[in-house]
């Protein structure tokens, strides 16, 4: 966290303690501003960032991006958030598209995604039928709760799926959080299997994505990585790469009135908003990638057989939410 603000004096403070007159105050995500806290304290919010790690946030895995907000957070659909805003009225120079498309084929050539997860190949079936991937969410993360008004549900998304491409061949990819007993499985994700032709549990998200031909979500940030691959994304709630006429929305987003070229998406998702953390303190993007593609290349000769112990004692630890 201290290298993350460098600069600035960072104080970690418990309920009931005395707030400094000059300070601005950090939360977490959707956190409740704290009753009582005098109204001209500005509120900063901070979350993962979209190229995490690899390794689950569940897990405790060290992140090396983090998104600082100071109007919201990019996932509360419900007001604007520093990347809304850059998304709507940001300047995006030639130099800055060519960073972000650059950067963007690297990380679809290296296969990066937020988490990087290990895990086998996987082929399309063959017979030319369309296949459309629907990737699961955690239930009660706030990205649903503030981000999706319609469908909030892993099955209520398959259903519609399903629904809406009778003929093509879908598959369903739990959360890796629940795959990995960390988060609590959907009401009904154990009736999956009604509604999809296959569902896909060790699989890694970049060779899914490279296969399919679209991509139906809620609010999940593997309609964002689709996009990156140049695949077609519907979106059935309003997740932050929406309304910006490169996904197919269900839902409209009346904020939303200005048509993105997509480096344009990457260069405010990726470069302007996130901020990226190296041994020392903030890093470029670019080297950011350097040490996500050499992380990754370090973790697949890793031989984890402790891995399941671990997670045992982060959930009697932690909990399952």
């Amino acid at each position: 966290m201290r290298r993350c603000f460098i600069g600035h004096k960072v104080s970690f403070l418990g309920a009931g303690a005395t707030f400094p007159r000059d300070g601005a105050l950090l939360l977490w995500g959707m956190a409740p501003r704290p009753a009582g806290l005098d109204s001209h304290v500005p509120v900063i919010r901070m979350e993962d960032g979209f190229l995490r790690s690899v390794g689950l946030g569940a897990e405790l895995t060290r992140p090396l991006s983090w998104v600082i907000d100071t109007r919201g957070i990019y996932y509360d659909a419900t007001r604007e958030s520093d990347l809304e805003h850059l998304l709507a009225f940001g300047h995006f120079s030639p130099e800055l598209l060519g960073r972000a498309k650059a950067l963007r084929e690297r990380a679809r050539a290296a296969g990066l995604t937020k988490y990087n997860l290990a895990g086998r190949e996987w082929a399309r079936p063959s017979g030319g039928r369309q296949v459309v991937l629907v990737p699961g969410q955690v239930e009660s993360d706030a990205s649903l709760a503030f981000g999706a008004p319609g469908i909030r549900t892993n099955m209520a998304l398959l259903r519609a799926v399903r629904a809406a491409r009778p003929d093509s061949y879908v598959v369903y990819k739990p959360h890796p959080d629940v795959l990995a007993r960390l988060r609590r499985a959907g009401s009904e994700d154990a009736q999956a299997a009604q509604w999809c032709d296959e569902i896909v549990t060790d699989v890694a998200m970049a060779a899914l994505l490279d296969e399919v031909d679209e991509v139906q979500v809620m609010t999940s940030l593997a309609g964002f990585e689709a996009l990156l691959r140049g695949k077609k994304v519907v979106c059935h709630g309003a997740p932050f790469y929406a309304g910006w006429g490169l996904t197919e929305d269900v839902l409209a987003h009346p904020r939303r009135t200005r048509c993105l070229e997509l480096d344009e998406l990457v260069a405010a998702a990726l470069i302007l908003y996130p901020l990226y953390i190296g041994a020392r303190g903030p890093v470029t993007p670019e080297h950011a990638l350097d040490a996500l593609q050499a992380w990754k290349a370090r973790d697949a000769e890793r031989v984890r057989p402790l891995r399941g112990v671990y997670r045992f004692f982060l959930r009697r630890v932690i909990g399952v939410r």
